[in-house]
């Protein structure tokens, strides 16, 4: 198809130029336009649908491409220069010192404080005889020292693994150990974790950081051991490269164990070069509000790569605060703000107040906006641009939506060939999510609007298609396959499901392992949770598939955040009515007086799924709906007769 309408191309192209020159070649040239006017009418009508999409896209397309060539030619710089965010920041510092580069807490350091701050870091651990590739675990809140932290020690080649600071015993062993660190830094708020496990990880160094009060036995003050330290640049045997690895950033765990992803300067800088352009950041006057954690890729990241290497100031805050968040918009004069999960829910769910529409924010960047509120909170908070996000901490399967398409989380260019696309939808197996393959054995492209699974196809050596992985090789091996539309060729496998529209959009349905299947249907979690959310009031709510025996699939439950039983469940069952189909509307309720969120707002379900509606197990109030009739509490009679065939599903 797409050699035809190429054909298709060069034919109009014959004809205009035909057309110019029959006024001096004659007869002739009338004669071959048209031959070729011939030909393209029938093209024409088979491609009319095809060229009206290119049309009325050009527009987005031709943006994108000069932003993209934009962050191209500069990667193109960084790699030439064997670049690292180091490197680049020094620069910025002895050209700007005494410009802002974090603020926190009323308090502004600039890019000399930080400079200074990552030059005593380093002298502190150079002197301790630390390397180019040891690793050195950081655990601490939000503030300016973590960021000036990691920087030091990646001033002599040092990775930091940035632990999230929730977790606790065998969580927080396993991602010590798998990083195989040397050295632990722990804020002194903190120390009570890393004790809870020190008798498991007794092999390595533990410094504090924080406090001049004395230090237990083995444990090192690290603002003591500054105090001494140089704050001149290090010099080091070996200096790192844009291909070393900077620091390796952790998984959520929603379903499992983290895993540590490899993070080098080179995806740091793709990351920060992408979002500078792509966004249309202005570094003479934009200020960012990160109150995202500093150990995940969006607020470690985009937050402060804004400052490190574009020179846009950066206000940090300890943890996201609904009743803060404009507020502290409008105090710093932010113009641009960052969200993740269900951070844009909690802000729509809280009572209207004179900052939703007075702040100076224009942009808002992040991933997890939710279609079903998107509107009213772009109506309601008077944000001139959403620019929703897709990629991963380890993946290369990197979109973005820089048009404020509701609901889409990126798009590809409709003016190019899919054989140029970096990304693909492929079809799965409903049950499996395994890869479906043709006669040739060959990946089968999604449809139009049918879905199936993003891939990011690898192309090594390229910064924006190289899949870095994880340290666990065979981790990393289960998240490509070969052979994907030509022989030998490899795609990263995201596990998430997408659509993807004529015009080249793409939607987020649901995670892999989160989709069910009922009465025949897949069930995306996901938009339901949306919808049972929107109708219960934007109460936290999340939904997932459970097993009754005698049935096939799974039936839906959904559980709710309603700890002073305010749920109308009659005008919850009316509300579902209107906006799903029967098939995803949840037969089961769960009401619960709090869910389980990660620390990035990612809501936990798989303890919820393995409890299923057994009110025997369960404290909380389960509820029951059977066909169109209103729900009713599970009670055990009920529950035997769910489980035994005689209710109605």
């Amino acid at each position: 198809m797409e050699v035809r309408f190429a054909l298709l191309v060069l034919a109009i192209v014959g004809s205009l130029m035909a057309a110019g020159l029959s006024s001096r070649l004659g007869l002739i040239a009338r004669i071959v336009q048209l031959g070729l006017a011939a030909a393209v009418v029938p093209l024409l009508w088979t491609y009319h649908r095809k060229i009206y999409i290119i049309l009325r896209t050009l527009p987005r397309d031709i943006k994108f491409l000069y932003r993209y060539v934009n962050a191209d030619r500069e990667t193109r710089q960084f790699v030439k220069n064997n670049s690292t965010v180091m490197k680049l920041f020094v620069e910025r510092a002895r050209l700007y010192p005494n410009k802002p580069c974090f603020i926190f807490e009323g308090r502004t350091w600039t890019n000399a404080d930080i400079d200074k701050y990552s030059n005593r870091i380093a002298a502190v651990f150079k002197n301790a005889g630390y390397v180019k590739g040891d690793a050195v675990a950081l655990i601490m809140p939000n503030k300016p020292e973590y960021i000036a932290t990691w920087l030091g020690l990646g001033k002599l080649g040092v990775i930091t693994a940035l632990i999230n600071t929730n977790l606790r015993m065998q969580s927080l062993v396993h991602c010590l150990a798998i990083a195989k660190v040397k050295a632990v830094i722990y804020a002194d708020e903190l120390e009570s974790a890393i004790d809870d496990v020190i008798e498991q990880l007794p092999n390595f160094e533990r410094y504090r950081q924080g406090s001049d009060a004395p230090c237990k036995d083995g444990v090192l003050n690290l603002e003591e051991l500054m105090s001494k330290a140089s704050d001149e640049q290090p010099v080091v045997d070996e200096e790192p490269g844009y291909k070393d690895n900077l620091v390796y950033i952790y998984t959520s765990g929603t379903t499992g164990l983290p895993k540590a992803a490899l993070f080098p300067n080179s995806r740091y800088l793709l990351v920060q070069t992408a979002t500078h352009h792509m966004l249309g950041l202005r570094p003479k006057s934009d200020i960012v509000y990160n109150p995202i954690p500093l150990y995940h890729m969006s607020g470690g990241i985009v937050g402060t790569g804004c400052a490190l290497v574009k020179g846009i100031p950066s206000v940090l805050r300890t943890k996201f605060s609904v009743t803060a968040y404009w507020t502290d918009c409008i105090k710093y004069n932010c113009t641009i703000s960052q969200y993740i999960g269900e951070m844009c829910r909690y802000l729509l769910s809280a009572p209207p107040r004179p900052e939703d529409s007075t702040h100076p924010v224009r942009l808002m960047v992040g991933n997890g906006m939710r279609p079903q509120i998107w509107q009213n909170f772009v109506n309601r908070f008077k944000i001139e641009q959403v620019t929703e996000v897709y990629g991963s901490s380890e993946g290369n399967a990197n979109i973005v939506n820089v048009d404020n398409t509701v609901g889409a989380v990126g798009f590809v260019p409709s003016i190019l060939p899919k054989s140029l696309h970096p990304v693909a939808v492929i079809r799965v197996h409903p049950e499996t999510s395994e890869p479906v393959r043709g006669p040739d054995g060959f990946c089968i492209r999604a449809e139009t609007n049918e879905p199936g699974m993003l891939i990011g196809l690898i192309k090594q050596g390229n910064a924006s298609r190289e899949f870095n992985g994880y340290l666990d090789k065979e981790a990393s091996k289960k998240k490509t396959i070969e052979n994907v539309f030509v022989k030998g060729d490899k795609a990263f496998l995201t596990g998430d499901i997408m659509v993807q529209d004529e015009y080249g959009y793409f939607y987020f349905k649901d995670r892999t392992g989160d989709t069910f299947r009922w009465k025949g249907e897949n069930v995306a979690t996901a938009e339901v949770e949306g919808v049972v959310s929107n109708v219960a009031g934007y109460r936290d709510t999340t939904v997932y598939g459970v097993q009754v025996p005698g049935m096939e699939g799974r039936a839906g439950m959904a559980a709710i955040v309603d700890p002073d039983s305010l749920l109308d469940f009659k005008a919850l069952a009316e509300g579902l009515d209107k906006s799903l189909p029967s098939y995803a509307r949840p037969i089961f309720l769960r009401i619960v007086k709090e869910l389980e969120l990660t620390s990035t707002f990612k809501l936990k379900k798989i303890n919820l799924q393995k409890e299923g509606f057994d009110p025997n197990k369960i404290q909380d109030k389960v509820y029951f709906r059977s066909g169109n009739k209103e729900y009713v509490e599970v009670t055990p009679e009920l529950y035997e007769e769910i489980i035994s065939g005689s209710a109605k599903l």
